[in-house]
């Protein structure tokens, strides 16, 4: 082979060469575009504005759940306030009474006599006391627990001076001082800043008891406080056909921790699990044929507005 044939053939393999790192380059690119895509429609924003603040929804796909949540910040002229059925009912039939956009279900129920097992305070007035409730009263399997179930985490709106504060505390804990407190809502247990399964009544290892199956993974409800005050509410709901998926409650405490929440604490979840959003309602228990649980609450947590 001659000088100008060598030369010839090296020119052709370097042409290969750049052609073959250019397809590559081409691929990868097309790969990143790709996983930019699936992560941009894993999470959904939309907003609900005020002339001082913007409340932020937002759902998020992971391997094992999908996830509402729901942002409000402390800076807005919305806040967060308990609801009180005397009968269950639907999610969105709460919104027809309280003209509120987002709701969230709320604490603990016995679904035989609808009466509710977690405290409820509404504008300073106790309106539901699960020591008035006679089946877990008088529960001979719950007497060994009753001192712990009757003081469960609450959430709690206090009205200090002109500023709304929010806290999450056990409900024997007295007010914060110099505050008024309006309103509250029993749930359970603490998820930050730490979890209290035990202390609270819900679990008992040496017999055996995990009254929300804690370990395993189903749907959940949450609610948070950030450290400038902002509320944070989260629905876990099982993916549609797998009555598996879900988070544990440890998986919920990480979840509430990349959120930024100083402060969590759970709700009803299971079949009660649920989030009323600008008119649509998301549901987060799937039941064995892979369709989701639409079932009534007793009580909620409701996003309203000051008219101030």
């Amino acid at each position: 082979m001659s000088s100008s044939e060598e030369t010839q053939v090296k020119k052709i393999w370097l042409l290969a060469g750049i052609l073959v790192s250019l397809g590559m380059i081409s691929l990868i690119w097309r790969w990143h575009i790709a996983q930019q895509s699936v992560t941009s429609l894993a999470v959904v924003p939309s907003h609900v504005s005020s002339s001082s603040g913007t409340i932020r929804y937002e759902q998020r796909t992971l391997s094992n759940s999908l996830v509402h949540i729901v942002w409000i910040p402390a800076s807005s002229r919305f806040f967060v306030t308990p609801a009180l059925s005397n009968q269950v009912k639907p999610i969105e039939d709460f919104s027809k009474i309280s003209r509120s956009s987002i709701i969230l279900n709320g604490g603990f129920f016995d679904p035989v006599n609808q009466k509710s097992t977690s405290y409820v305070v509404l504008q300073g007035n106790l309106v539901a006391d699960p020591r008035k409730n006679e089946r877990l009263i008088n529960n001979p399997s719950l007497k060994p627990y009753l001192t712990k179930i009757l003081n469960r985490s609450e959430f709690r709106r206090y009205l200090c001076g002109q500023t709304i504060r929010y806290d999450i505390t056990f409900h024997s804990k007295p007010a914060i001082t110099g505050c008024k407190l309006i309103d509250a809502l029993g749930g359970g247990p603490s998820l930050l800043p730490k979890l209290t399964l035990v202390q609270e009544g819900f679990v008992d290892k040496a017999n055996g008891k995990d009254a929300l199956g804690s370990q395993q993974p189903n749907a959940r409800s949450a609610i948070g406080i950030t450290h400038n005050g902002s509320i944070v509410l989260v629905m876990i709901a099982q993916k549609s056909g797998s009555s598996g998926s879900g988070m544990s409650l440890s998986t919920l405490v990480d979840f509430m921790n990349t959120l930024g929440v100083d402060k969590a604490m759970n709700l009803d979840g299971g079949s009660s699990s649920s989030l009323y959003c600008k008119g649509k309602s998301f549901y987060g228990k799937v039941d064995l044929k892979g369709n989701y649980v639409q079932r009534p609450v007793k009580s909620v947590l409701l996003v309203q507005e000051s008219r101030k």
